[in-house]
């Protein structure tokens, strides 16, 4: 079994940081967290256990942020033990070749992709009973044992050519839905959860900040969920900018134009004072900001109406530094979003997985012309810098292929 994986030793951590930018290569060293292993295939660790073999698995920006480090020890989640190693890799389709005697929910030959596998444990998969008032109503990304470290934890991930997990932490995807698809299914889920959060209501006007791959998998979002809104993207790149054209923005705005631009576009008026990059009043309804970063939240919450909201759904494993006064001066309601789970739409709650294939399946959702790059596994260092080189390499989503 070949895997990526990441432990936590803070000295590793600390010296990737450090030569990072002078090395870039360095993720790769033996200073690194990082290995890169050829494991063996272990053996199955309780009844209810399946084994994977990877068809085909994406590379996400979170997994390229833990490799690079770019993480802080110090935030929340860094301080549970659930997260000691993280095989990376979770936007993986791939057949079910061995099942454990208690496995019910998948047999071999079906083809699988990962649901909470990359979140951690949680009530489910360590068998606790009676769970967590989370994991009760199926809402596993929020699971309070987390942490508890009962029972084994599965090997491998989608970096690699498979892994072993609880058959809880999977999930069957229909023959109907494609390889190429069922890769993009686990951030198209991310889209879904984060836009049925606050879902936009007929004729709100919506900002999408950010336009890669999570970005452009909102607005599809969007607009599936209310098809009479008002989107609006906001890109950094042209080629962005023009896949979010493509795939159902009513107008698009380039990062470098600045707060007059968002202010036009949001039909807003902009104020500016000395030492002030400027407020706007009468700003967007929702913004779906999908970069996380501190400077974007900021400018989220002073581009946002009065009563409006923001819903975080990019990471930043940093600590940030941000103004929040437009909170409570607007009102405004900043809204986390983490990966999927069970979301309610119409009066109907369900898997965010289930709200994906059902939109694929209507034609709301797609993913024509979003991969880009394809690499073997043996081209992981090549296959990681195409993920980072927005302006070059022009990539959208990048992905492993294993057959």
């Amino acid at each position: 079994m070949r895997a990526i994986y990441v432990d936590r030793k803070l000295p590793r951590m600390a010296a990737v940081k450090a030569l990072s930018g002078v090395w870039p290569g360095v993720c790769w060293s033996p200073l690194s967290p990082a290995t890169v292993r050829d494991l063996p295939d272990p053996p199955l660790p309780g009844p209810r256990w399946i084994r994977v073999q990877n068809h085909q698995c994406g590379v996400c920006a979170t997994d390229v942020s833990l490799l690079l480090v770019k993480v802080d020890p110090a935030v929340g989640p860094a301080a549970l033990p659930a997260y000691n190693r993280i095989f990376l890799g979770h936007e993986v389709v791939g057949t079910v070749v061995e099942v454990g005697p208690g496995a019910a929910r998948v047999k071999p030959g079906e083809r699988v992709i990962m649901d909470t596998r990359f979140h951690g444990a949680n009530c489910l998969s360590q068998e606790i009973e009676p769970p967590c008032r989370f994991c009760a109503r199926d809402e596993r990304n929020l699971c309070e044992n987390v942490a508890a470290n009962v029972g084994p934890r599965g090997v491998g991930g989608g970096w690699g050519d498979g892994y072993t997990a609880h058959d809880t932490e999977v999930y069957p995807i229909p023959d109907d839905i494609s390889d190429d698809v069922a890769t993009l299914v686990e951030p198209m889920a991310v889209g879904v959860h984060a836009v049925l959060r606050r879902p936009p209501n007929p004729g709100d006007k919506i900002l999408v900040l950010g336009v890669g791959i999570i970005g452009l998998l909102t607005l599809q979002a969007a607009r599936a969920a209310c098809p009479d809104c008002h989107l609006t993207a906001l890109a950094k790149y042209a080629h962005q900018a023009e896949a979010a054209r493509r795939l159902g923005a009513d107008e698009v705005i380039m990062g470098s134009d600045g707060y007059a631009a968002v202010a036009r576009a949001a039909g807003a008026k902009h104020y500016t004072a000395w030492m002030n990059k400027g407020m706007l009043l009468g700003g967007f309804d929702v913004i779906y900001d999908c970069v996380g970063s501190g400077a974007t939240i900021e400018d989220s919450l002073r581009w946002t109406r009065a009563g409006g909201a923001v819903v975080l759904v990019g990471i930043d494993l940093e600590r940030v530094k941000l103004d929040l006064n437009s909170i409570w001066y607007q009102e405004v309601d900043l809204i986390g979003s983490k990966a999927h789970g069970t979301d309610e739409w119409q009066g109907e709650r369900r898997h965010s997985y289930d709200w994906v294939v059902r939109w694929i399946r209507e034609g709301k959702l797609t993913g024509d012309g979003l991969i880009t790059h394809r690499f073997r596994f043996e081209d992981y260092k090549r296959a990681v810098a195409a993920s980072m080189d927005k302006r070059g390499a022009k990539a959208i989503k990048v992905i492993f292929e294993y057959r």
